[in-house]
């Protein structure tokens, strides 16, 4: 794949930090929302998708871990943090 295209769909970043989806950690962009982390991981099936990226459909929606609860958040609107621990995710993202 041509590496300028990459480019182009990430917001720029130095360093990759590690966030956990479902019990599995993965090395994810930094500056990015956890939905481009997610293309990040998966690229071809993220890109094909059918999502808005603009958090009209809320087909993005993933649970953060938030202390002893979890927190909904649309994966296109939020962006991912070192150490997240995202427990569930919506069936589109599946």
């Amino acid at each position: 794949m041509d590496n300028n295209y990459l480019k182009d769909i990430f917001e720029p970043y130095d360093r990759l930090i590690t966030i956990n989806i479902c019990g599995t950690e993965y090395q994810v962009p930094e500056n990015n929302t956890i939905l481009r982390g997610l293309q990040f991981i998966d690229l071809e099936r993220i890109s094909e998708a059918e999502l808005c990226w603009n958090g009209e459909c809320l087909d993005c929606q993933v649970w953060i871990k938030n202390g002893d609860k979890e927190k909904a958040a649309m994966s296109c609107r939020t962006n991912v943090t070192d150490g997240m621990i995202i427990t569930r995710m919506s069936e589109a993202l599946r």
